[in-house]
């Protein structure tokens, strides 16, 4: 009998986060409510007190936050290539344009020595991905910011269960954006968070979430912004309390994992792998870069015979149709675009056991020798 086939990645929801989602569920309210309100003060007590806003996407907390930093048209938003395209997206849906800047062969997040020469008049923030949920040198970055004095909006939506010279990832900084998504170290299904910075309002926050309303204690409403539809139901909100309570164990399972891929991985075969951090990265994935001479498809395609699901994450994407409109070609980040080529993403999730890694390491070297 074969194996199961093994997928890149999977959530790990145990049987006390469903009961909460049936209690919801029975409840009668099933929308925003008491749910969201308490998922909210554990995310901000985790977050060291911060003010935390949830929201239904990781997106919707880029495009708030972009709101909040008042970012429009005639402005730029220095970021990488190298990232889930919501990233950028965000940008030019507020109006404004993303300034690319190369990443860091090493880390392959947006390489900080690089930042300060994209600034120009027009930039008013910048916005780090920490990829695989590697943390961006923030004190580097910060750095910079403060001297030109520009804002931050972390893109730390593979980030939660991070941390930076002992800091959580999201218990300091400016903006940082957290997604939920079914793929991240912790979900909601669909969700994201955004912490606020200490000079943000978190009720023009709620006003910006759900169409500009303000509730009166008459009955009626105060609309006095543009808001959009972005708030968290409380079925949501019940995974993430779930969810955030296993989050040390789920990133502590993840390192595990991680240093097996490092000491099974045939060194021979020509893999580049990821740097080993187990200090602040939260191993939100594993992805290796393949050697030159291999396709990338074929690859995918013998690793599924094998039984392994294998992931791309990402193509760099100022290559993708949207951007080259915008006047970015080839040959302008090589490195992004020689790791987007390359990049595959091995399966890591909690619930995989260490033969998992094993099979895969196995498959690996049928594959590739």
């Amino acid at each position: 009998m074969s194996a199961p086939f093994l997928p890149f990645t999977r959530p790990s929801i145990d049987e006390a986060t469903i009961a909460a989602v049936v209690q919801v569920l029975r409840s009668g309210w099933i929308t925003s409510g008491p749910r969201v309100l308490e998922f909210e003060s554990a995310l901000a007590q985790r977050c060291g007190g911060r003010s935390v806003r949830v929201f239904n996407s990781g997106t919707a907390a880029i495009d708030i936050a972009l709101k909040l930093a008042d970012i429009g048209a005639g402005a730029t938003v220095i970021t990488t290539p190298l990232t889930w395209v919501a990233t950028a997206n965000s940008i030019l849906a507020a109006g404004a344009l993303p300034k690319f800047v190369d990443v860091d062969a090493k880390t392959r997040n947006i390489d900080v020595a690089r930042i300060e020469a994209a600034i120009t008049d027009q930039t008013r923030v910048i916005m780090p991905v920490d990829l695989a949920g590697l943390p961006v040198d923030r004190d580097a970055l910060y750095a910079i910011a403060n001297a030109r004095g520009l804002r931050v909006i972390e893109d730390a939506a593979q980030s939660l269960g991070a941390s930076w010279r002992g800091q959580a990832i999201g218990s300091t900084g400016d903006f940082v954006c957290v997604s939920f998504h079914a793929n991240k170290n912790m979900t909601t299904g669909e969700g994201g968070a955004l912490v606020l910075p200490d000079d943000v309002d978190p009720k023009l926050c709620e006003r910006l979430r759900l169409q500009g309303v303000t509730r009166l204690p008459d009955g009626g409403m105060e609309v006095d912004v543009l808001g959009g539809k972005f708030n968290l139901t409380d079925i949501a909100a019940a995974i993430g309390l779930g969810q955030l309570a296993s989050l040390d164990e789920f990133t502590a399972r993840r390192r595990h994992l991680a240093r097996r891929y490092f000491e099974r991985i045939d060194p021979a075969l020509g893999l580049e792998l990821p740097l080993a951090d187990f200090t602040n990265a939260n191993w939100h994935m594993f992805q290796p870069l393949l050697p030159p001479r291999i396709d990338r498809g074929q690859f995918i395609a013998a690793m599924k015979g094998h039984g392994i699901g294998i992931g791309v994450h990402y193509p760099a994407l100022h290559l993708f149709s949207l951007y080259r409109r915008l006047g970015y070609r080839d040959g302008d980040f090589p490195v992004a675009e020689d790791i987007g080529r390359r990049i595959v993403t091995l399966p890591l999730f909690p619930a995989m056991h260490d033969a998992d890694v094993d099979r895969v390491c196995t498959a690996l070297a049928a594959v590739l020798s």
